[in-house]
């Protein structure tokens, strides 16, 4: 596999681990996509548009805490053999005392992130997982598998994570049946308002460490064509960084990812997007 380049590499250069607090891990996964392919080629095309982004990202300088790139995970074999290596990376990560910002890949990548927090952080200290997807990704089984990128969110609950969903507008009926029984917060892509939505987006009860979770198919595909499964009637950018915005206050993020992004060859647009989009969740783990 060739070597990918550090997030923001020619900015920051490639900071040692044990000097970062953000810890990239690139995993490109693709094994059960099931429209468009290409998100393995997704992490090697956020860390190329890295390139172009601004240190300053409106607010403060995210990278001031350091950001150290990861070698890409290594992505052969069964899907349980690549969750089992990403779990141990961002075991890793945590065991350094950073915070893993995952970059796939299929959505299948989230699982092994949030098995490494559950196992580390335990009952002592609880998170839950915010959602930001176009499909709700709760069905037991796709295509023969339980480990398809349709499923992550179902074996998160297995873990018995609580659960948000943002921007969903795309789901079997065993999905919708199963969000009802188990009363799974949410604000779907139909509810999505011209104006902010109320206020505070999480309930209160909603555990005060935040794992989120970010398909670029939640985004609207006017500002995201580069996805494997584009569904119209989107978040915008300004919607999608008011609801980060708001779902970290008075929270703490304990990990993050962005996932599913499938470049298109010759389209900067929507790499750069992606780019500035973890760029901008590593920002909401260190403001204070």
């Amino acid at each position: 596999m060739t070597a990918m380049p550090g997030f923001l590499e020619e900015e920051i250069g490639r900071p040692a681990a044990r000097d970062c607090r953000l810890h990239v891990i690139p995993a490109p996964f693709e094994a059960s996509v099931s429209y468009g392919g290409g998100t393995a080629n997704g992490p090697a095309a956020i860390l190329a548009a890295s390139s172009q982004l601004e240190l300053w990202d409106g607010q403060g300088e995210p990278a001031r805490a350091g950001i150290h790139t990861r070698a890409a995970i290594d992505c052969s074999g069964t899907a349980e053999a690549v969750l089992a290596r990403i779990e141990t990376a961002v075991g890793q990560t945590l065991d350094a005392g950073a915070l893993p910002v995952l970059l796939g890949g299929e959505h299948t990548v989230t699982l092994g992130a949030l098995a490494a927090l559950h196992r580390t952080l335990g009952s002592a200290q609880p998170f839950g997982v915010v959602q930001f997807d176009a499909h709700a990704d709760l069905r037991d089984s796709y295509q023969d598998s339980r480990l398809s990128h349709a499923c992550v969110m179902r074996r998160a609950l297995d873990l018995g994570l609580p659960l948000f969903q943002i921007g969903v507008r795309a789901l079997c009926r065993d999905e919708h049946d199963l969000r009802e029984a188990l009363a799974i917060g949410r604000i779907d892509g139909p509810d999505l308002p011209l104006a902010p939505p109320r206020t505070p987006v999480l309930p209160p009860d909603f555990p005060p460490r935040i794992y989120v979770t970010f398909d670029v198919d939640g985004l609207d595909p006017a500002l995201m064509p580069s996805t494997g499964t584009p569904v119209p009637g989107g978040l915008s950018w300004h919607q999608a960084m008011w609801l980060l915005d708001n779902i970290t206050q008075g929270r703490t993020l304990v990990g993050c990812d962005v996932v599913e992004l499938a470049p298109i060859p010759g389209l900067h647009g929507p790499d750069f997007t992606a780019a500035r989009l973890a760029y901008a969740l590593m920002g909401l783990a260190t403001r204070p």
